[in-house]
């Protein structure tokens, strides 16, 4: 059935490698289901609804990319979007959360009826070749500093912006915690240098557990490594449940609601485009043209995934970017979705086990994933600086501005600009003008 269903051999596969594959992905993604309650419920939601919200989410946006794609890419609500639910719609704007959430609901609608078109996939087909590369390595740059910051290893410096952290003055939190993380990183490379199936997800189990020793030695006083059941409640999720339809429309401004809906999808749409031409560009999917085969199905899980957390209650659901750890471990098809999705709504019960999963143990595996995927540069002619340069200048600002949808945006303008100065605008698509405006219009007026 499995075979029938997501064509294993045709893609060169088989279910053993999909399911480690897919734990994989989860094991990467897992932090969402602690960090996402814990950013949202500044807006006034509830922690615990929130938890729900989001694996639920997950869970039928993944189930979705697996059922209607069959692409190994997992779904769950997008760091920036939700602070910026939080922190911009219900903070600084003062509206409530119940019509935040409604403006993510509008947003997957409009997403939805995007996705039945060819608007989006032309978006996709429109992106040049050697820029999709620099999306690609910008991506793997852009989750090694993820992955640094939640292992410990960088953290913020008034000076510098970034440093390296002290290892000393608090070794028994934060020293501890950044060497567990590159003891995890060296884990996992000798792991995949011996070619051992599932290397990351060793590493990532591995350098937990020795998290644990050291922290029943003392030397590791961090927070708790043990899952704590205490505040187990399963119940909780009717407290944010369809609310976005209870919205008091008597102090909405509609100009406000345009705009939050706007902000919402733009960072959407590209974040996701974004996302798919990375980790499809490095498990090799991308056809001769640079196209990926059946994306408007998958951009439609996208988009099915937003609609639904929004009546669960949770912000903007999106394709995460730590989809290529489970790539890099040689998942090809929906089935390593399927495991991740299920996992998800297996953590709705088991939630306490999976937030247990301290950073510093998925700091590691992603710190890796971004070597795997930084390896597409090699791909980028360096001899067209009209090709090079806006590909350099997208990988780069990815990870420094923090944002995919960002580096795309520097990348298509300075594609534009660069090539009609250069008197070779025969090679810029009448799309990428469209693109190029309207990432210069979202900078002068959001």
């Amino acid at each position: 059935m499995l075979e029938n269903l997501f064509k294993l051999k045709e893609n060169g596969t088989n279910v053993r490698t999909e399911v480690i594959a897919g734990v994989t992905t989860f094991m990467t993604m897992a932090y969402i289901l602690a960090l996402n309650p814990s950013i949202l419920s500044a807006s006034g939601m509830d922690a615990n609804a929130v938890l729900m919200a989001t694996a639920i989410a997950s869970f039928i946006g993944t189930m979705a990319m697996a059922l209607l794609a069959n692409y190994p890419f997992a779904l769950a609500p997008g760091l920036g979007l939700n602070a910026y639910f939080a922190y911009t719609v219900c903070g600084s704007m003062g509206y409530s959360w119940q019509f935040a959430l409604l403006a993510v609901f509008v947003e997957g609608l409009i997403f939805i009826l995007l996705s039945l078109t060819n608007v989006r996939e032309a978006i996709f087909n429109a992106i040049p070749a050697q820029l999709k590369k620099g999306v690609s390595v910008g991506i793997g740059l852009f989750v090694a500093f993820i992955g640094l910051q939640n292992g410990g290893l960088v953290v913020n410096d008034d000076s510098t912006l970034v440093a390296i952290t002290s290892f000393v003055s608090d070794f028994n939190t934060t020293g501890i915690s950044a060497l567990l993380c590159i003891i995890g990183v060296f884990i996992i490379a000798v792991l995949s240098v011996k070619k051992v199936k599932g290397s990351i997800l060793i590493g990532i189990i591995a350098t937990w557990v020795i998290g644990m020793i050291c922290q029943a030695l003392g030397i590791y006083q961090g927070s708790s490594l043990y899952p704590v059941w205490s505040n187990f409640n399963p119940g909780a999720i009717g407290q944010t449940f369809g609310q976005c339809f209870n919205v008091d429309f008597s102090s909405v401004r509609i100009l406000d609601f345009v705009v939050i809906i706007f902000a919402f999808l733009f960072v959407d749409v590209f974040d996701t485009l974004g996302t798919l031409i990375g980790v499809a560009n490095k498990a090799d999917m991308l056809d001769e043209e640079g196209k990926l085969p059946r994306i408007k199905p998958a951009l439609l899980a996208d988009a099915i995934g937003t609609t639904a957390g929004a009546i669960c209650g949770t912000s903007t659901v999106t394709t995460f970017v730590e989809s290529s750890s489970g790539v890099s471990e040689g998942g090809r098809t929906g089935l390593t979705a399927a495991v991740t999705g299920l996992l998800f709504l297996l953590a709705i019960f088991l939630s306490p086990i999976f937030i247990a999963i301290p950073s510093f143990a998925t700091g590691s595996a992603l710190i890796y994933v971004g070597f795997l995927m930084i390896t597409a540069v090699i791909d980028i002619d360096f001899n067209d600086i009209t090709e090079a340069l806006p590909a350099y200048l997208c990988l780069i600002a990815m990870p420094l501005m923090y944002s995919i949808s960002e580096g795309i945006a520097v990348g298509v303008i300075s594609y534009v600009v660069i090539n009609l100065c250069s008197g070779k605008a025969k090679k810029i698509t009448p799309l990428m003008y469209v693109l190029a405006v309207l990432f210069i219009l979202k900078y002068i007026f959001l």
